[in-house]
């Protein structure tokens, strides 16, 4: 099997990811219902993902929210040099889907992203460690895939590697 190119461009990936968005919605179920080896989709995502520069994107930071976890507040707080304080009020918001989230600028991007560059990395929340959630993250990769045919309309490396895994799993193309 001949390896895809990758696409990168931006505006693409949201056209392509917009126009195969139920069939992406398909491969989890197609992926469900059918036998393969979780270990060879995550070594197909883990190879796209080392592809990719995120640094020239960092699209997730546009689009995703940050979800926080109770326990990782004050890591993060400390990270950004913040008392804990400064950080819930000035960095944290409350949804009523995802519990805390880091907070958004008025374009929709998170609050520490500066450029393309986090202004946190190194004490980034665990959800941003783990996205784009292909090869690691909580629940199973099936449980997982509810959240990519969204993540494939602006995330590269999601959109990408659901293409490779329909090659690799034989999966019926619609578009």
């Amino acid at each position: 099997m001949s390896e895809r190119p990758l696409v990168t461009d931006l505006v693409q990936i949201k056209r392509l990811g917009e126009q195969k968005r139920d069939e992406n919605l398909r491969l989890r179920m197609h992926l469900k219902r059918h036998a393969f080896v979780e270990r060879k989709l995550k070594n197909i995502a883990d190879a796209i993902e080392k592809k990719t520069d995120c640094l020239a994107c960092a699209n997730c930071c546009r689009n995703a929210t940050a979800r926080l976890q109770e326990r990782e507040l004050e890591a993060v707080a400390k990270g950004a040099g913040m008392r804990l304080k400064d950080f819930l009020r000035d960095c944290v918001e409350e949804s009523e889907e995802e519990g805390m989230i880091l907070k958004r600028h008025e374009d929709g991007s998170c609050v520490f992203l500066n450029g393309n560059e986090c202004l946190i990395y190194r004490h980034r929340p665990t959800a941003c460690r783990h996205f784009p959630h292909l090869t690691s993250g909580p629940g199973s990769l099936i449980w997982r895939m509810w959240e990519m045919p969204d993540r494939a309309t602006y995330c590269p490396i999601v959109y990408n590697t659901l293409e490779a895994w329909k090659d690799e799993v034989d999966f019926q193309r619609t578009v």
